[in-house]
């Protein structure tokens, strides 16, 4: 269990991770920091959040550190996905409408004039027992709710579960509300990414917006696997993830400055001269980011540029050790370039490339039929060693499970 803070311990962490919260650029990954340090402050043993998506509310993260205690190290909880209408009939719903916090005693025993009802199907599926519940809408400025935080079982300094005091129901009002105007920042920067991911939709019919989502949602998972396994510390773990999370949505970002001619084309396949041209979009989508200051400038750049480098080094990775400067838009890359194999290939570049594939590998496409996610798989493993980092593929292999979830959350829109 977690250090049980006192007063002037949670006001300090509240401050710090107020602080912490400021410096988080990906609007997903600061959703599950919110959730951890809301629980961390009032010592909850679980949790939820959901995000506003038209009428529903949709379950972003889920967190239960009892049943997290009950797995082997380094494996997380199932990957949580549904959405419910937002009304009063839930907790959450209820929330979301009113606009205010709601403080629940024992989710079992609600006075019998509640419009709301406690839906107790999650704790009889993983055997758990929900008591008390904090809910609080997480509300910009202008009075729009973004989401809905859920904090559930709070626990005293010997573990049981206690109800929400007004302290702190004092601690989390003042934490969701800065914690929402953070959160509306970030929704600036993720509101930027989809427009310029809706560009290349534009330019080519197969950088869907779910593929970019998945690749991005892969690329964490696999991540935070590889991260344990190498026991990286937290703070450079926190960073790597938050840029990875964003970098791996522009990895085909340079597809933009492709001719239509060449990236729309279906049969025959290309020639040689036009299959080197179009490699050139890694160039394009480095270039694009290699003026930034930014580690997510830099991140950006690398995974664009490198997603397609093979770890063997082999004929068929590119575009290798390339002078950007020199590079020229609409000419083929030169033959004559030292490949890049190993750990030269940036970390980001060589965990988008497992999930770049796997993910093409495993959805239809205008020349292929989808492959089913054994074979997908299978062919990830089989090139270990040679396309692939088999470290990557040994994390990747580690979180089957949370991958093949991620599959179902986000379909292709034609699915």
């Amino acid at each position: 269990m977690q250090k049980y803070l006192n007063r002037e311990e949670k006001l300090q962490a509240i401050l710090e991770t107020e602080k912490h919260l400021g410096e988080i650029q990906d609007v997903d990954v600061l959703f599950e920091s919110i959730l951890t340090e809301a629980r961390n402050i009032v010592n909850a043993d679980a949790g939820s959040i959901y995000i506003v998506d038209h009428s529903n509310l949709k379950i972003r993260y889920a967190q239960n550190d009892t049943n997290q205690r009950k797995l082997e190290p380094g494996k997380k909880l199932p990957y949580t996905y549904f959405a419910f209408p937002i009304n009063k009939k839930s907790i959450a719903g209820y929330v979301a409408l009113s606009g205010e916090p709601l403080n629940i005693q024992d989710a079992y025993d609600l006075p019998k004039d509640m419009p709301f009802s406690f839906n107790s199907t999650t704790d009889q599926t993983i055997g758990y027992r929900t008591k008390s519940i904090y809910t609080i809408p997480l509300k910009v400025a202008s009075g729009r709710t973004l989401g809905v935080l859920q904090i559930i079982n709070a626990q005293n300094e010997s573990g049981e579960v206690i109800p929400f005091d007004a302290d702190a129901e004092l601690f989390l009002n003042h934490f969701a509300n800065n914690a929402t105007q953070t959160l509306e920042h970030a929704y600036l920067t993720s509101n930027m990414v989809k427009r310029m991911m809706s560009m290349a939709e534009f330019r080519d019919p197969k950088e869907t917006y779910p593929h970019v989502i998945r690749v991005s949602e892969f690329s964490l998972e696999i991540y935070d696997r590889y991260a344990f396994n190498h026991n990286i510390p937290p703070k450079e773990q926190h960073l790597f993830r938050d840029n990875l999370k964003i970098a791996a949505k522009f990895h085909d970002a340079g597809k933009v400055g492709i001719s239509d001619i060449i990236l729309k084309k279906k049969f025959p396949r290309f020639t040689a001269e036009e299959r080197s041209v179009m490699q050139t979009h890694t160039c394009i989508g480095g270039r694009l980011f290699a003026d930034g200051t930014t580690l997510l400038d830099k991140m950006s750049s690398e995974v664009a540029l490198h997603h397609h480098e093979r770890w063997d080094g082999g004929p068929s990775g590119y575009p290798g050790k390339i002078d950007l400067a020199a590079f020229e838009v609409g000419k083929p890359i030169p033959p004559d370039i030292e490949p890049m194999k190993g750990e030269e290939i940036p970390l980001s570049a060589r965990i988008v490339a497992v999930a770049d594939v796997f993910d093409a590998l495993s959805h239809k496409r205008s020349y292929k039929e989808a492959w089913t996610i054994d074979d997908a798989f299978s062919e990830i493993i089989n090139n270990s060693g040679k396309q692939f980092d088999p470290e990557i593929v040994k994390a990747f292999i580690e979180v089957r499970d949370r991958i093949c979830a991620i599959q179902l959350a986000y379909p292709d829109d034609d699915n």
